[in-house]
């Protein structure tokens, strides 16, 4: 029996082989490998890094593969994916240059990694510092004439820097930019800091703590100088059936001055314009208007205000009854019998307007174009030949018409 086992041994190797292979391309058949590109980006993670070291330069923030895998695997592969890392180590590494493989994981299997880009990567390695600078402030514009900014405060007043040595021994200052433009009372800012080199450049590649200071200025106003209202005197009335609606005045309050503060002190809070005049006016006003200023006193600036004066036509509304109805569109020898024969009709517009329309401006028509003998419902067209004036209401809503044939 041994015997036979051993001059059979070869056969029996090869019908193994042979079923072997026959198993693996069934396997294949029912699940074929399939080569493509990974659809989504793989990012990059850095590990065994120095805390002590910091890389410079940017790295490349994700890998892109091409896999070759049967279709079960690349199911699972696009479904879940945490099964594929990119990973740089850089344990070991001191400060200098390196060139460093990107090692991509691939936690399923059989899948086999075709192409991957990048392969590897070069970077720097730096020693990290940290360093304290003061902060400072730069104040940008000018307050308005007759005030003047005092000395900024900040809190914090200090901010760390850190990042890589080249970078960080090139600092020269740190500041928060303000600006007090047009300010007229205490200025408070939560101001973003930058730092510079000694050229005046913004350093970038390293990170600030805080970001941020509050920074404040007071403003002050300087002696003969005084913010006062301006208030518009306004003198008559504007034209029957027309109403004022709004009166504004730009700048709303103006700085005076005088080589006397006492004159300044004593005013009321604030100075008159030249009168202005609304007697019989009937439509928007846009003008410039003097400013009325005790001797001795001048205004800081321009020397007169503008007024914006709105008057709108007071809404009103009119009812008239029995109004009568024409009839038009009617065929030749046909005729028309409406009813009822007149309308009420509410009308709504400018009191201006209202009380100069006329019958002769209202016209209630009911357009027959097109209609057989019979009786039909039709909504009465109003038109008014004066404008801005609308119909509210028409009683009633529709007409009876009943059309007939005139007997010859």
């Amino acid at each position: 029996m041994l015997k036979w086992i051993i001059r059979n041994l070869g056969s029996f190797g090869l019908a193994f082989s042979l079923a072997l292979t026959v198993w693996i391309l069934a396997v294949i058949a029912a699940d074929p490998d399939e080569t493509r590109l990974y659809p989504r980006t793989i990012p990059l993670e850095v590990t065994g890094q120095d805390p002590r070291l910091i890389v410079t330069g940017s790295l490349p923030r994700q890998v892109n593969l091409t896999l070759r895998a049967p279709q079960s695997v690349w199911s699972r592969l696009l479904n879940e994916e945490s099964q594929i890392r990119a990973v740089v180590d850089l344990a070991g590494r001191e400060a200098g240059e390196h060139t460093v493989p990107v090692q991509v994981q691939i936690a399923l299997s059989p899948a086999r990694i075709i192409s991957q880009t990048p392969g590897t990567i070069r970077l720097t390695l730096e020693p990290l510092a940290s360093r304290v600078l003061p902060l400072e402030v730069s104040v940008g514009g000018q307050p308005p004439i007759g005030y003047q900014a005092g000395l900024p405060e900040l809190n914090p007043t200090q901010v760390t820097i850190t990042g890589p040595a080249s970078i960080v021994e090139q600092a020269e200052k740190a500041e928060a930019e303000v600006r007090i433009d047009g300010s007229r009372s205490n200025v408070v800012q939560d101001a973003s800091i930058r730092v510079l080199d000694a050229e005046g450049n913004l350093l970038t590649g390293i990170t600030l703590n805080p970001e941020k200071t509050i920074v404040q200025i007071p403003i002050t106003q300087q002696g003969g100088y005084r913010d006062i209202a301006v208030k518009v005197v306004v003198r008559g009335q504007v034209a029957n059936g027309y109403r004022l609606t709004n009166i504004s005045v730009f700048p709303p309050a103006i700085t005076v001055f005088s080589g006397d503060p006492t004159l300044v002190s004593a005013l009321p809070g604030f100075v008159e314009t030249e009168p202005l005049n609304l007697n019989g006016t009937s439509q928007d006003i846009e003008l410039r208007l003097e400013l009325n200023l005790p001797s001795g006193i001048s205004v800081v600036g321009e020397q007169t205000v503008l007024v914006l004066v709105g008057i709108d036509a007071i809404e009103g509304s009119l009812s008239l009854n029995n109004m009568p109805v024409t009839v038009i569109g009617l065929e030749e020898g046909w005729s028309a019998e409406t009813a009822p024969e007149t309308l009420d009709i509410i009308l709504t517009g400018p009191l201006p307007s209202l009380e100069k329309l006329t019958a002769n401006d209202i016209l209630i028509i009911l357009d027959v174009t097109d209609l057989g003998v019979g009786t039909h419902q039709i909504v009465p067209v109003i038109e008014i030949l004066i404008a801005d004036i609308e119909v509210q209401s028409v009683f009633p809503g529709t007409v009876e018409v009943v059309i007939t044939k005139s007997t010859p």
